[in-house]
């Protein structure tokens, strides 16, 4: 086979992976941008809001009454005190003095019995008496006052899960728009996807289930070895095309600071790709076709292009999978309310697989040895 014949070949595979791009992008992401929430329930049931929280003190004292001051009738405060050994418990004793609906729950340190964030927030779920808990965590706080009310206004009886987006604050620097355009990309994949009734995971700052659920799957025993997964892979265990709804008001976001360090944000990002390969196959399918697909795509437009093959079609057809995903991403940043991104995230989208792979290579390598 001369150069010739493998150019045609690579030109033919480059107008497959196109395709598949584009279908991507046409037909999930494209409905971010179009999605609205469709039946609201009004009868605003009893809500336990959960957080496990270990050595938190600082982002205690920063965000509790967000979650305690929220604009709904009757909700409770759950805060898992979990081993912390710093002023964790004497904040908490002292929030507790001013809000009535502030329950605090302490697990001591003790060297001899390690466990993850699954333990805690099983000890919360415990001592929560409503049907409808909903989870965030320490480091971040409800973007309005009617958080609770939007999440938990898409329950009805045949929905156990609610998932919203937890965005990051904008601050200066280049890793916290590194991470903002990898949270608004990952959100904008698995949100798509579960509005396309495909879904496969959430984040615990801010998605909410029923306890019955809960209680009925055994909560998280078929995962307790993993130390990772209590959102995500409890989403990926028992959610499906009917029983999951997608809340993307404004006012149903939390939002949460960046990681400070490159390092802290690697070990963040280690964290999650833990889980991933617990996921069931029809997901690690979807997933992984779009991002082979983009490295192909990208890898044969580079190689087209540097041996003038098929220059102008190949040019035309490049610059409108950019063009088209960059005005998806345009809208999805405003619906999102994630600005001033876009040149950002069009970079990440080309070199996060590489990335990614990195993390992989350290995730495998790295024993579950971290609490969240």
């Amino acid at each position: 086979m001369n150069i010739d014949q493998i150019l045609q070949w690579g030109f033919f595979a480059f107008i497959g992976f196109a395709v598949i791009q584009i279908f991507y992008i046409a037909f999930f992401y494209l409905r971010v941008v179009f999605f609205k929430t469709k039946t609201i329930n009004n009868d605003k049931p009893e809500v336990s809001v959960i957080i496990a929280a270990r050595n938190e003190s600082e982002n205690l004292q920063k965000n509790l009454s967000f979650f305690l001051e929220q604009d709904y009738p009757k909700f409770m405060v759950i805060v898992v005190n979990d081993a912390s050994v710093d002023d964790s418990e004497t904040i908490l004793a002292e929030f507790q003095l001013k809000y009535k609906n502030l329950y605090v729950t302490n697990i001591r340190y003790d060297s001899k019995f390690k466990h993850g964030k699954k333990t805690a927030l099983n000890v919360g779920i415990k001592a929560a008496k409503t049907e409808i808990l909903l989870f965030s965590d320490a480091d971040c706080k409800p973007e309005s006052s009617k958080w609770i009310e939007n999440i938990v206004r898409n329950f009805d009886d045949k929905t156990d899960f609610v998932i919203g987006f937890g965005g990051y604050k904008k601050e200066k620097g280049l890793l916290n728009k590194i991470i903002r355009s990898d949270t608004v990309l990952i959100g904008l994949q698995y949100l798509s996807f579960a509005i396309s009734k495909i879904p496969y995971m959430a984040v615990g700052r801010n998605m909410a289930y029923k306890k019955s659920l809960f209680v009925k799957n055994k909560g998280f025993a078929n995962q307790m070895n993993l130390l990772s997964g209590s959102d995500d892979l409890f989403v990926n265990n028992y959610a499906n095309r009917k029983n999951l709804k997608v809340e993307l008001s404004p006012q149903s976001f939390t939002i949460s600071e960046t990681k400070k360090t490159t390092k802290q944000w690697f070990v963040q990002k280690i964290r999650h790709l833990t889980t991933g390969k617990y996921y069931k196959f029809k997901h690690k399918f979807l997933l992984s076709l779009e991002v082979f697909s983009r490295v192909v795509f990208l890898a044969l437009s580079i190689a087209l292009l540097v041996f003038n093959k098929n220059l102008i079609l190949v040019s035309s057809i490049l610059f409108f999978r950019f063009v088209f995903f960059s005005v998806v991403l345009s809208f999805v940043n405003k619906k999102l309310n994630q600005k001033g991104l876009l040149f950002f995230e069009i970079l990440y989208d080309i070199f996060q697989p590489f990335l990614n792979l990195i993390f992989y290579i350290f995730a495998s390598k790295k024993k579950e040895m971290i609490w969240k």
